[in-house]
């Protein structure tokens, strides 16, 4: 666990320091708003907001291994902190209880926050960090923009002269509509005017500050209008000065309250910082140290406690800014710590001009960018079970929580790999006549399996869910002549005891049937686990062989391989070969989607067709170099299209017909001189052809048909 300090600024590049600089000083200043905000969510005068933002994200910056990540006051600790004040009944009383509670509650919270940094100093020790390798791409990216949604509608609210929503989608939406009843107009047209800019200059000028611009417009709208008396708020004045460091006061909460309740907040903080944190890394191409993460987050937490500060959390917003404004390492995060502390110094008067909902804009803009939806727009299309795990992250982070909406996000994660591997990829394999590899005997007719053999081939480790799955296989598919079963375990790396008892009992039912069982191809790792299982006698009865040719040639099977049907597996020519391969090679490539692919190709040259005009190019096509039997494909593909050939060209149907046949003509015999052993075989594929294109254009074919039948005559 050796510590690695100041990573992200080793070999530092000077290039990199003009954007460092301006985006530390855009996250400092985006940072007022939404620190004063949060402190108060804790029960925190709002100026200990900006304390936080000083030395916590200095030192967070000096050990953090994430060059791009922010750590700062946050929503989630600050509304667990929050929550934690209530239920210790320090917000309980009336109105002219304020100070007496604010007092109360600035003796609490560093106590909380304080045994918050033991909890993530313990998790250093444990080295917790490794737990966020188990959480899922779709977990994190529904767990992020759960985070940022809420954010977004807690701020909301803002946006029409109100104030800051909490807790979680039911409570947020009934506080939006609550505060519908009082909108003030003006803050709402210069909120959305705000945001309107903002996004609008993401996407034509993205590094311009923008945010810094329209900071500096409010203070002055607020300096010169009578902003104030259209009810538009701005931020509470803060006297100079640094905060005061002193030891937490521990009598303030009893320690077991404070153990209890600094134990979720920690975990919120490793769990949310360390998932945003990971998925900022991926999306950028770099890793990070998950566990001296967690130690830059204790020691942050340790001097936001020495400062009276709340919880701090690594921050989504700050960070999206960062990246907006190209931030490149973590000079930024202390850019905008010594940042604060020229504005505590010398520069607090100007805090008091700016308009909350310009601040809130800048917040919401920052959020916007950071979440995933696209994200959920591609699991859709690539895997629902993905997308439902991506929903289920969200969801559980928008109306339960962020400790809530992990578990969630976790569990459905742990389900779905379960599901997944219980139904692994397997195929049942054979032989192209002619060629010595094992194929998918599902790729086409031409993979034909060996006489008398059944070849399975098992991609996943074998345990108890799946076990099951590979049993019943090999049981639906044995026949009357099977004389051997053959287990290619390539993708076995390990077993558990219960699929070593259920193929132990698979074994003997074969053996009972006069059936030999075979298991090939796995790593020497895997016989090792069988010894220890109890399955070590399958070695030593000869049925685990390194290949499955070699388990073929101990039952007296050689090459050539005898192939069911009786067809014909006598050594090809080369050029056949090379014929057969290409061919296979497209099939394996697009499978089912060979149709639509040759289509998209041909739909593309049409297009070209509109502005050359060369039709002979077209007839020839993109594919003419994978082979005759490719060139015919394309071919049938294009008379499905001749009318609108016939449109663009300005050329007579009969004409265009007659250059098709005569091309496929011209294909036929090159394919009967160069490989006379595919005859037979051609005429059954280009009767199919004719079948598809007698189904999709009628007209056509009865055009095609008549031409046939004149070159007869």
């Amino acid at each position: 666990m050796k510590l690695q300090p100041f990573q992200t600024l080793k070999h530092y590049d000077k290039k990199n320091l003009p954007k460092d600089i301006l985006a530390g000083i855009i996250i400092m200043a985006v940072s007022i708003p939404i620190s004063m905000g949060y402190a108060q969510i804790a029960g925190l005068p709002a100026v200990y907001g900006l304390y936080g933002s000083v030395f916590p994200i200095i030192l967070f910056g000096l050990f953090s291994t994430s060059p791009q990540f922010i750590f700062g006051v946050d929503a989630a600790p600050a509304a667990l902190v929050g929550s934690a004040i209530v239920g210790l009944g320090i917000e309980s009383g009336t109105a002219s209880d304020v100070y007496k509670r604010q007092k109360e509650a600035m003796a609490a919270v560093p106590v909380l926050t304080f045994f918050v940094a033991l909890w993530l100093l313990a998790f250093y020790f444990m080295k917790a960090g490794k737990l966020v390798n188990f959480i899922s791409a779709p977990v994190m990216g529904g767990f992020i923009t759960g985070i940022c949604t809420t954010i977004i509608l807690m701020q909301v609210p803002k946006l029409m002269g109100g104030t800051a929503g909490v807790g979680e989608l039911f409570e947020l939406a009934e506080h939006i509509a609550e505060t519908l009843k009082t909108i003030n107009l003006p803050s709402l047209v210069i909120g959305l005017t705000a945001l309107f800019i903002l996004l609008v200059s993401k996407k034509v000028m993205p590094k311009f500050p923008m945010a810094v611009a329209l900071m500096a417009a409010g203070a002055l709208m607020t300096r010169f209008l009578p902003v104030r008396e259209w009810g538009v708020q701005t931020l509470a004045a803060v006297e100079p000065g640094m905060p005061e460091w002193s030891i937490p006061d521990f009598s303030a909460i009893a320690p077991k309250d404070a153990i209890i309740t600094s134990l979720s907040v920690a975990v919120v903080i490793m769990a949310e910082t360390l998932l945003a944190e990971n998925s900022f890394a991926q999306k950028n191409g770099y890793k990070i140290d998950d566990n001296q993460e967690i130690f830059a987050f204790s020691m942050g937490n340790f001097v936001a406690a020495f400062t009276g500060c709340c919880p701090i959390n690594g921050s989504v917003s700050r960070s999206a800014m960062g990246e907006q404004y190209q931030a490149k390492t973590q000079l930024t995060g202390i850019v905008a710590g010594l940042s604060m502390i020229i504005l505590l110094l010398c520069g607090t008067g100007f805090i008091g001009y700016l308009p909350i909902p310009v601040l809130t804009a800048i917040v919401i803009s920052a959020l916007l960018g950071a979440t995933e939806f696209e994200l959920a727009v591609r699991l859709w299309k690539v895997s629902r079970t993905e997308c439902f795990i991506f929903i289920g992250a969200f969801f559980g982070v928008l109306m339960l929580g962020t400790i809530n909406g992990v578990l969630i996000g976790i569990i459905l994660s742990f389900t779905e790999m379960i599901i997944r591997t219980s139904k692994p990829a397997r195929c049942f394999l054979g032989i192209q006549p002619g060629h010595q590899h094992f194929r998918d005997l599902r790729e086409g007719s031409q993979i034909h399996a060996v006489e008398g053999v059944l070849i399975y081939r098992f991609s996943s480790n074998l345990f108890f869910a799946n076990i099951g799955v590979l049993q019943k296989d090999i049981e639906e598919h044995i026949k009357d002549d099977t004389k051997a079963v053959i287990l290619d375990a390539g993708g076995i790396g390990s077993l558990d005891i219960t699929a070593a008892d259920r193929l132990e009992i698979l074994y003997k039912s074969l053996k009972e049937k006069g059936i030999r069982f075979y298991m090939t191809e796995h790593i020497a790792d895997v016989n090792e686990q069988l010894r220890k299982l109890g399955l070590g006698y399958l070695i030593e009865e000869g049925c685990v062989r390194r290949t499955i040719h070699i388990a073929l040639k101990d039952m007296g099977i050689n090459r050539p391989y005898p192939l069911e049907g009786g067809v014909d597996n006598e050594e090809r020519s080369a050029s056949r070969k090379r014929a057969d391969n290409r061919v296979q090679e497209f099939v394996w490539a697009f499978g089912s989607e060979t149709e639509e692919e040759i289509e998209k190709q041909i739909v593309l040259q049409i297009e070209q067709l509109k502005q050359t005009g060369d039709v002979e190019n077209l007839f020839h096509g993109r594919w003419a170099h994978m082979e005759a039997l490719d060139e015919d494909e394309w071919l049938e593909h294009l008379e499905e299209h001749l009318k609108e050939i016939v449109n663009i060209s300005g050329k007579d149907e009969m004409t265009l017909a007659g250059k098709l046949e005569a091309h496929r003509k011209e294909v036929h015999d090159r394919i009967a001189k160069e490989h006379p052993e595919l005859a037979e075989r051609f005429k059954e594929r280009r009767h199919l052809l004719d079948e598809h294109l007698k189904e999709h254009r009628p007209e056509v074919y009865e055009l095609v048909l008549e031409l046939r039948e004149k070159r007869k005559e």
